[in-house]
């Protein structure tokens, strides 16, 4: 009997220490993974902090990026400016007559000038837009009165007898309320980039309304078109296509950019549907009513 006892209490001590091993090494185990977490835990928050520098880095260039494009825009207009007004004096003979010769160059001078001050320009406008300043200010107004302006603003420079600029008659009566100033402007950049590649055939503009409360503008044109591989960048800052006629039509490639960030202050989508050699269709589509109809700043 004594023996049975011993043998049962050498069972049950051996049993505890087996169990108490057990626990030490599951809490071993414990000890590890929290010092392990602890460790990973320290290793985030490094990494937050580094994300953190890094993010402000990245916004003090952004801001001396846009302040130097501004900077340098301002700076820029008044000799443009001078150049432009002498080729007009030049060119209405203010001080005598020219030789073909001599018409010819200052034609160049003010064709140059010209392309430099659209650049200017297009570097002004992108700088607000990446610095938030550009403002918004929507009204009511008609379509028509829109491709009234347009048409206006666009047959002194239709120098080309074989391309014609269409204006599709917009929807009877359909108002809309956004910022026609920035609506035009992305318009201008379509048209103007329709005309200077299509040297045969005609550039159309047309509004269609849709079911979603929206409407799109296109602006379809007869031109050169855009490789399928080109498709994806169009829209990206300084994107240019590598043609014959691209490398002769000087551009910064910031319109398109331009109007896509234009387009998304307003509430809309920009899209573009190409093929080599037959043609481009550039749309934007955009909200009958802008959401919010306060004059706002973008990022507020």
């Amino acid at each position: 009997m004594a023996a049975t006892d011993t043998g049962s209490a050498d069972a049950t001590r051996h049993a505890e220490s087996a169990l108490q091993a057990a626990l030490d090494a599951k809490q071993a185990q414990i000890a590890a993974l929290e010092s392990e977490l602890e460790e990973t835990n320290r290793g985030v928050v490094a990494l937050y902090a580094e994300l953190d520098t890094q993010a402000q880095q990245l916004r003090q260039a952004t801001d001396l990026k846009s302040r130097f494009l501004s900077y340098m825009s301002h700076e820029f207009r008044t000799p443009i400016a001078s150049i432009r007004s002498l080729t007009r004096l030049l060119l209405d003979r203010v001080d005598g007559p020219l030789t073909e010769e001599q018409e010819r160059q200052i034609r160049f001078i003010a064709s140059t000038s010209t392309e430099f001050s659209e650049m200017v320009d297009d570097l002004l406008d992108l700088a607000k837009v990446e610095a938030g300043r550009v403002e918004i200010s929507p009204g009511w107004f008609e379509l028509v009165d829109l491709f009234s302006a347009l048409r206006g603003m666009f047959k002194p420079v239709l120098v080309n007898a074989e391309v014609s600029l269409v204006f599709e008659a917009p929807p009877d009566s359909l108002p809309l309320y956004t910022d026609d100033q920035k609506l035009s402007q992305i318009l201008r950049n379509y048209i103007s980039n329709a005309l200077k590649f299509t040297q045969k055939g005609e550039v159309r503009v047309s509004a269609l309304r849709n079911d979603d409360a929206s409407v799109t503008f296109a602006v379809r044109d007869t031109g050169i078109g855009i490789a399928k591989e080109h498709h994806h960048a169009i829209f990206h800052d300084f994107a240019q296509l590598d043609s014959p006629i691209q490398k002769r039509l000087r551009g910064t490639g910031l319109g398109l950019s331009l109007s896509k960030r234009l387009a998304e202050l307003l509430g809309g989508t920009v899209d573009m549907q190409s093929e080599l050699g037959v043609g481009s269709t550039f749309s934007v589509t955009l909200p009958l009513r802008l959401p919010q109809p306060e004059t706002r700043t973008q990022g507020e």
